[in-house]
């Protein structure tokens, strides 16, 4: 009997399961492996690991059809997407699609291992993750993904888009600490001709609209060298 987290790792490419594998297995978890989509379904069925890692493009069903077959079937498994697009567009198909999280290929094993253990801290077990539900509340602050719109104390937020899609990711993501970086590939996309001072333009919009004070923060800190976290308490609302 093996108490170590189970990870599925589903990618037709040998040379990432190869270095994969053995760097989790060093790292504390148990692997399972699925060369196509169709393999990784049935183990994901029959296994019900902790936590499913899927490549997007695979021969036999692609990673997102896995996902969709996996959540109509009831099972809430964390699941972080591997995919070689990188925009906006792709995050948001991603997390509209049950995913926890996704990351770009080429990636470093550490990124991976980091978003691996942080999606496995905030799922509960047997319960579904804060980025598979549309409704979201920390304090007074309501957000509603599917209308894209945030409310303070009952009263409507005028925010940009991208100021709505950091706000979004943050509480989707509570205490985890996020770099301008990892901020402007997730929400800007990967390849978006900007710079990080972007990034923190959205961040002052975001507390000037939530009345939020950068040195006594009620939802956002800074960590200073490190970027921003969602300190508040997030729940999910019907």
């Amino acid at each position: 009997m093996n108490d170590n987290p189970t990870l599925l790792l589903a990618d037709d490419d040998p040379t990432i399961t190869n270095s994969l594998v053995p760097f989790f297995e060093r790292s504390g978890f148990h692997m399972l492996v699925a060369s196509n989509g169709a393999d990784a379904l049935e183990k994901a069925q029959v296994h019900r690991p902790d936590l499913i890692i899927l490549d997007v493009l695979m021969p036999r069903m692609d990673g997102r059809e896995v996902l969709r077959r996996l959540r109509r079937a009831g099972l809430q498994t964390p699941t972080i997407l591997l995919t070689q697009v990188g925009d906006a567009v792709e995050r948001a198909v991603a997390l509209e699609e049950g995913a926890d999280d996704y990351l770009n290929k080429p990636f470093e094993s550490h990124e991976l291992l980091a978003r691996v253990r942080a999606v496995l801290r905030r799922s509960q077990s047997g319960q579904p993750s804060l980025s598979t539900a549309w409704r979201l509340s920390a304090h007074d602050l309501t957000i509603d993904r599917r209308a894209r719109r945030a409310s303070l104390n009952g009263k409507s937020l005028d925010l940009s888009p991208k100021a709505f899609a950091v706000l979004e990711y943050l509480m989707t993501h509570p205490d985890e600490v996020f770099s301008r970086e990892r901020l402007l590939q997730l929400v800007w996309g990967w390849e978006y001709p900007t710079g990080t001072r972007t990034v923190d333009t959205r961040m002052f919009e975001l507390r000037k609209a939530l009345g939020d004070n950068p040195t006594e923060p009620k939802f956002i800190e800074t960590q200073a060298g490190e970027g921003y976290c969602f300190i508040a308490p997030v729940r999910m609302l019907p």
